[in-house]
């Protein structure tokens, strides 16, 4: 090992006792810059814009039989609908059904406006709707159904929220029959409208809705 001479020795002394105070001074520790965040950190998701629906449209509601809806007057008598023509699907405890005919203003005769509804619907409604609304295109073609709930338009669901839609079934015999069917959270229905337009069937489904849902 080669001797050091008295400043070299000195010198080496004086550097390795910087460095050891140095290392372990707290205030030089705390100079010290921060890591980086690592590069995988998690990423915030962003927020979902909300469903444009009405605020009423959330929370439960119910359904019910009303002597006038819309301004129509529930059929009664022997000539009134007095079964099931929809298969409504499972019913389950706890779940109303609603079925009736209402007569347009002064109607005495001819074919009513048929409701059929559910309320407390334990799976997503809007598929309850479209099975309700396949029975209903079936009851109304006599079982030779071709049309598809992938072609209705949507319209103002009314004050409930939700959604309403609108039919018409051009390949019927009634080429002027319309479907019109809502969907909230815990509500489905449909109704079929004899010659009528989808827009005019949709404003008086809205108006039918605001008595029969509560």
């Amino acid at each position: 090992m080669p001797l050091l001479g008295p400043r070299t020795l000195l010198a080496t002394i004086a550097l390795a006792t910087t460095l050891t105070l140095t290392a372990c001074d707290p205030a030089a520790e705390a100079e010290a810059p921060p890591a980086a965040p690592p590069t995988s950190a998690p990423v915030s998701t962003p927020a979902r814009s909300a469903a444009p629906t009405s605020p009423a449209g959330s929370g439960k509601h119910t359904l019910a039989e009303a002597a006038t809806a819309g301004g129509l007057t529930k059929a009664t008598g022997a000539s009134a609908v007095s079964d099931v023509p929809v298969d409504p699907g499972e019913m389950r405890d706890g779940m109303h059904l609603v079925v009736a005919d209402y007569n347009r203003a002064g109607q005495t005769s001819g074919r009513r406006i048929l409701f059929v509804g559910v309320d407390s619907v334990p799976e997503d409604p809007n598929k309850r709707r479209e099975h309700l609304w396949r029975g209903l295109i079936d009851y109304a073609l006599q079982n030779g159904s071709t049309g598809t709930p992938t072609t209705a338009k949507p319209y103002q669901p009314g004050p409930f929220g939700g959604s309403l839609e609108c039919l018409s079934l051009p390949e019927s015999a009634n080429a002027t029959d319309v479907i019109c069917g809502w969907a909230d959270t815990t509500t489905a229905a449909v109704a079929l409208f004899p010659r009528t337009t989808p827009a005019d069937a949709a404003r008086l489904f809205a108006a039918m809705r605001a008595d029969l849902e509560h």
